[in-house]
């Protein structure tokens, strides 16, 4: 029956690698013009407002994870992942350096195999989608098992947009039975992995033989200074914080605040409907949150805060949002400098910006390298130390983290849903995932002038010195 089953499991993943091949034979030939198009079209049919909606509630409900109002307007994220598309060029001749002569053609990377985390089920399939499309690649998509149905109906509207302009819908095709060796066989055919999200998921595809973009945990941490604007500051950690019950990689997880304003800033907070849990309700959140040998637990996680409450034991009135828990201590053997994946945020206090540097960095080395951080101050100085310390590969300044890091309107991040960690998280780019990422590219050198510096140049002072 194994030696059954196995042949089986063989002959589904070289079918699906043939027809994404195929697919992608039959679109050799679109211009820019056609791909723009066809961006647009599977653009439009995934997150207008009513589809989007409708699917991500649909993953919330399915999931049991994420926050079913406020999860539709991730929406944005596919408009600012298809305007990036649409300002680059993706056929042909990309990029010309005329005075190093030097021209790029952009091709495709080829067959992909999406590995989908339960924490965005239509969000990552949407924008990996368009930029697949943009590179003229096919995508396999392996669900979550705890969004298998949510991903399905996604993957199928985007086929069905495919189809509608006489495209081939299987450039986007859907595992119906996933399963961890049938990805593991998928990823060790394709071309190319995307793996956004848990740990064990992105050590499978860097294991697999095959090149993978991957992404790391986070552990968002803000830094609070004495210049900051307290009510604003107060009003974007909320926001992040509450973003999708705190699912989110980027979702803020410590706020370290000046000592110079930390009462005001933690009745900011209260304002903004945080509660601040009493050291006995501290310790039941972390015995309800962890178990007994650290791990989240799961029922606590993305869920909303005073389900959380409720499970720690404690009620929490019916106008706060999120939980606030004081803290100081910083170490692997306190849980809640770790990343949290809920609306619970712990704060610190500072009293000087030396000691905030050091604090980032204590928390940094628990959990959370390579990913994100962020800084509320008007002080340059403070925002340029933030940014010589932090191993963070992206520092927000005066933005909610979990809005901004992976692309905004209001900065210029490429916009994206998988954010690289660098060789901090054991990455292998700390860039926003994006289009470059799906494309391989031919360098066209033509000769120019001789650039040779003399010796002298070279070796300045050291020039004609001690020899050895």
């Amino acid at each position: 029956m194994d030696k059954e089953l196995a042949q089986e499991k063989n002959l589904y993943v070289e079918e699906v690698i043939n027809k994404a091949r195929k697919a992608m034979d039959s679109i050799e030939h679109y211009d820019q013009k056609t791909v723009d198009k066809l961006c647009q079209a599977v653009g439009w049919a995934i997150s207008n407002e009513t589809t989007f909606t409708r699917l991500a509630r649909m993953g919330v409900k399915e999931s049991g994870i994420g926050d079913i109002e406020g999860r539709p307007a991730k929406r944005f994220k596919v408009h600012g992942v298809l305007r990036d598309c649409l300002r680059q060029k993706s056929v042909g001749i990309v990029e010309e350096i005329p005075e190093r002569g030097i021209v790029k053609y952009a091709k495709p990377a080829g067959v992909i195999v999406s590995l989908v985390p339960v924490t965005n089920p239509v969000m990552t399939p949407a924008t990996t989608a368009i930029f697949a499309i943009k590179a003229k690649d096919a995508v396999i998509f392996c669900p979550h098992p705890r969004a298998l149905q949510t991903i399905r109906q996604t993957v199928e509207v985007l086929r069905q947009a495919l189809a509608d302009q006489g495209a081939p819908s299987d450039l986007f095709q859907c595992v119906e039975k996933p399963s961890f060796s049938l990805t593991d066989a998928l990823m060790a055919e394709a071309d190319l992995v995307m793996a956004t999200g848990g740990a064990n998921m992105v050590k499978a595809a860097y294991s697999s033989g095959t090149p993978a973009f991957g992404v790391g945990p986070g552990n968002a941490t803000m830094v609070v200074d004495e210049t900051a604007d307290v009510d604003v500051a107060a009003h974007y950690v909320k926001i992040s914080k509450m973003n999708d019950n705190g699912s989110g990689c980027s979702a803020d997880g410590n706020v370290l605040v000046s000592s110079a304003i930390y009462e005001e800033f933690l009745e900011a907070l209260e304002s903004e409907g945080g509660y601040v849990a009493s050291d006995n309700e501290k310790r039941q959140l972390a015995t309800a949150m962890w178990d007994e040998v650290g791990r989240r637990t799961i029922d606590t996680v993305a869920c909303p805060a005073s389900r959380i409450a409720e499970k720690a034991g404690f009620n929490l009135p019916r106008d706060k949002q999120f939980i606030i828990v004081q803290q100081q201590e910083i170490g692997p053997e306190h849980p809640f400098c770790r990343e949290k994946l809920s609306p619970v945020l712990a704060i610190y206090k500072f009293a000087n910006f030396e000691e905030a540097l050091d604090m980032v960095q204590g928390i940094f080395q628990v959990g959370g390298r390579g990913h994100s951080c962020s800084i509320y101050s008007h002080n340059e100085e403070h925002i340029h130390r933030l940014a010589l310390t932090a191993p963070v590969s992206r520092i927000m300044v005066r933005q909610p983290t979990s809005l901004a890091n992976s692309g905004s309107f209001t900065n210029g991040m490429p916009m994206t849903a998988s954010l690289g960690c660098g060789f901090w998280g054991n990455n292998i780019t700390n860039e926003n995932i994006h289009l470059k990422h799906y494309l391989n590219f031919t360098w066209v050198s033509r000769p120019i002038p001789e650039d040779r510096p003399t010796e002298k140049e070279l070796f300045g002072e050291f020039y004609g010195s001690k020899t050895y």
